[in-house]
């Protein structure tokens, strides 16, 4: 991808031999250190993650900053959701704003909201083709969102999804019932396994008809809705000729999705119990989950059945489940750093500090100790990155996370959603409505079940043709609200 060079940079470039990239050292030459520039930096994060980056400013402001004249302040918002309404109101000039920030931490949506009220730098302009050929290539095209060539989001630390199991319970189960983990490594694979487990649970019991346990739960509702319609071919965003992105859905992608997760939940096989489902396999609710690489420090060292009942468990990560017969896919997200459009000193200066950080040593030590992943290509090594951590400072959870993550992020399409108008109230209707759905319609189901009624009519009543087209109904009446048709 060729980004534009302005005719000075260019003219810099011919006529000063022996340097490497004109752009760079022509606009080094903005800097002055004994005049330095002043670089604010708004972000979202908190306990280690917040003072790994502090650290990491201050490094910077001893070193590169004070060689070359820029002092980085960096600024945290609390949360996410604090970050986007300040980031929001700045852009839309709102009395009583802060002024937008140099440097502010976004995601997609966010960044597309910016962009289209003209705040944006194109950050890639400070950059060489060869510089950014050095990104894994799905980090660059997320902020590639425009279609114009320009770069409005960049990558500083990533993270994916990952399948967490409770060892201790599974083999047993496994052993009892001959299960194999590569049932685990597609959709309908574990909807399969999940009413094996019910079965079983319920089986070891047998004065108590129907009190099997779960088998799995998951975090993410809107990824599994996102990443696995983009999967089966049906994403829920279409391109016109010119590029932009609207809404769209299609009905027989949205019915294999209800199908492994609508159903399996409705029948007990799936549970969310918790904000968390780390917090569910705590109490043995389910056995295996779903949850971002910086979730899975979280995953129990042991079960908790009662004040007086636990015990200790092994735990086993596995790659996140593709659908049959379909490309494999899995996300990408973690925010990305945007660059306010300011005076051409101001946007290099941002440029100088977001290559410093992904530096590669530098990104791993970072990504090591905040739970995500290291953002170049050559830095996503589980041996360099293992070796860049000190002796004991990775627990064998988060080292089989960072070896399951990296497989998958250099043998996977990586994928996020590209925004677009309304793409932010999508995303919520996705995950809420099929995981709201699920739980109501299965606490009226087992309703039914206690007063009378039988098991297999009432689950049929829920999950055959008619229930779906029941259930996509309004599916599709929700979408297209949010979508706001």
């Amino acid at each position: 991808m060729k980004r534009n060079r302005s005719i000075a940079l260019i003219i810099a470039a011919v006529s000063a031999p022996g340097i490497f990239c004109g752009c760079a050292q022509g606009n080094d030459r903005l800097l002055d250190k004994n005049d330095p520039v002043t670089v604010t930096v708004w972000h979202y994060y908190n306990g280690v993650q917040q003072s790994m980056f502090d650290e990491m400013v201050s490094e910077f402001n001893r070193t590169e900053g004070m060689e070359k004249g820029i002092i980085v302040e960096a600024f945290s918002k609390n949360s996410v959701s604090e970050l986007y309404e300040a980031v929001i109101v700045s852009v839309n000039d709102d009395v009583g704003a802060e002024e937008l920030p140099d440097i502010f931490a976004a995601y997609a949506e966010t960044a597309y909201l910016a962009d289209k009220a003209g705040k944006l730098a194109d950050i890639g302009q400070y950059f060489t083709d060869e510089e950014l050929s050095g990104y894994i290539p799905g980090y660059i095209r997320e902020g590639e969102f425009s279609g114009d060539g320009s770069l409005k989001i960049f990558p500083i630390a990533k993270s994916t999804e990952i399948m967490i199991l409770n060892k201790t319970d599974w083999d047993k189960f496994a052993a009892a019932t001959g299960t194999s983990e590569t049932e685990l490594s597609t959709w309908e694979g574990l909807a399969e396994v999940s009413e094996r487990y019910y079965e079983y649970t319920d089986a070891l019991t047998p004065d108590t008809p129907y009190d099997g346990k779960a088998f799995f739960g998951r975090d993410s509702m809107a990824n599994y809705m996102i990443i696995g319609a983009k999967q089966l071919g049906g994403a829920f965003e279409a391109a016109d000729g010119s590029g932009a992105v609207s809404p769209s859905s299609d009905k027989e992608t949205v019915r294999r999705l209800w199908e492994n997760y609508y159903i399996p939940y409705l029948k007990g096989c799936f549970a969310a119990n918790s904000r968390f489902c780390s917090d569910d396999a705590k109490t043995g609710d389910i056995i295996a989950l779903i949850c971002s690489t910086t979730g899975a420090a979280y995953f129990p060292s042991e079960v908790t059945i009662d004040d007086d009942n636990s015990y200790p468990i092994e735990k086993m990560v596995l790659p996140v489940p593709d659908f049959e017969g379909t490309p494999s896919f899995v996300v990408q997200q973690g925010a990305g750093m945007c660059v306010a459009k300011s005076e051409k000193k101001n946007e290099y200066a941002c440029a100088v500090f977001l290559k410093w950080f992904t530096e590669e040593e530098r990104n791993i030590r970072y990504a090591v100790n905040s739970g995500y992943l290291p953002v170049k290509k050559a830095a996503n090594d589980f041996d360099r990155i293992t070796a860049a951590a000190e002796d004991g400072s990775i627990s064998e959870i988060m080292q089989d996370t960072i070896r399951t993550a990296i497989e998958e992020v250099n043998s996977r399409e990586l994928y996020t959603a590209p925004p677009f108008d309304n793409s932010n109230l999508i995303r919520d209707f996705l995950g809420d409505y099929i995981s709201e759905t699920a739980s109501a319609d299965r606490a009226a189901a087992e309703a039914r079940i206690a007063d009378g009624e039988d098991r297999l009519t009432v689950i049929a009543s829920y999950t055959d043709d008619a229930a779906f087209e029941k259930w996509y109904e309004g599916f599709s009446a929700g979408f297209d609200s949010a979508a706001g048709k």
